[in-house]
């Protein structure tokens, strides 16, 4: 017996820090509750886990870590959620999550000017010019080879603009997504 129940949706926003990720994701999920279409909203890191908590103090200077230590650490924060992950792509609800093991991938190995702008901008250990120069280079990297996968979109327009965009595309990959089982997440 197969389910009528279509998967949902895994939409992934990544990129340096305040390239407006947060604001794009949180869009989308109010455009997707007021199409009707089951959505929920994830960040990562996840910061109310005892896992997060101890990241939350490395990201926000008051605590020390080695480097592999806090990439183990953003790993098993990720983990921590994978079977939650799994059941709700497979009950139907698409996942909207501004982070994923891009970000960790980038910013375990990375060790511009227009985000320098952004409010807030430098709060945290990562929030400096030249290593968000070096993100923004290894998402590039990452682009290139998984084009397939991704979706690039000019983070200097006006966010309605991007918007627009993301909405258009998030319809063709619900589409995809609704066709194919749940497989591996990166």
């Amino acid at each position: 017996m197969t389910s009528s129940i279509k998967r949902g949706a895994f939409i992934v926003f990544e990129g340096c820090d305040r390239c407006g990720k947060s604001t794009q994701s949180r869009l989308l999920v109010e455009h997707l509750q007021k199409s009707a279409i089951p959505v929920k909203h994830m960040v990562f890191p996840e910061r109310t886990s005892d896992i997060g908590k101890l990241i939350n103090g490395y990201l926000t200077n008051k605590q020390d870590l080695n480097d592999e230590t806090i990439h183990l650490l953003f790993a098993a924060n990720r983990w921590e959620h994978k079977n939650e992950i799994l059941k709700l792509l497979k009950d139907g609800t698409t996942l909207v999550v501004d982070r994923y093991s891009y970000s960790g991938i980038v910013y375990s190995a990375a060790k511009a000017d227009a985000l320098l702008d952004r409010g807030n901008y430098g709060e945290e250990r990562y929030e400096k010019r030249e290593f968000q120069i070096k993100v923004a280079k290894m998402f590039e990297d990452i682009y290139e080879k998984e084009k397939e996968y991704w979706y690039q979109i000019d983070a200097r327009q006006n966010p309605e603009d991007i918007h627009a965009k993301i909405k258009e595309k998030f319809e063709e990959v619900l589409r995809q997504a609704q066709t194919n089982d749940v497989s591996k997440l990166k």
